[in-house]
């Protein structure tokens, strides 16, 4: 599967999270890391969603960008 993630910067670091996996984030000091983190972090979520017996949230999310003047 491939859920879109979203990655943010901050003050601090990054941030990033995953619309169709609620409470699914991760947080780093670059983006690269920020991707590693939100990746390892998508798997952990799935394998609890899995413990649970609860059903794997197919990817819904499209992600795309707008150009603007």
């Amino acid at each position: 599967m491939k859920y879109a993630i979203v990655i943010e910067e901050s003050e601090t670091g990054f941030g990033a999270y995953v619309p169709d996996l609620p409470g699914c984030i991760a947080v780093g000091e670059t983006s690269e890391e920020t991707e590693t983190l939100i990746r390892e972090a998508i798997e952990i979520h799935l394998e609890g969603i899995r413990e649970d017996g609860a059903s794997i949230p197919e990817p819904t999310t499209r992600t795309d960008y707008i150009e603007v003047a």
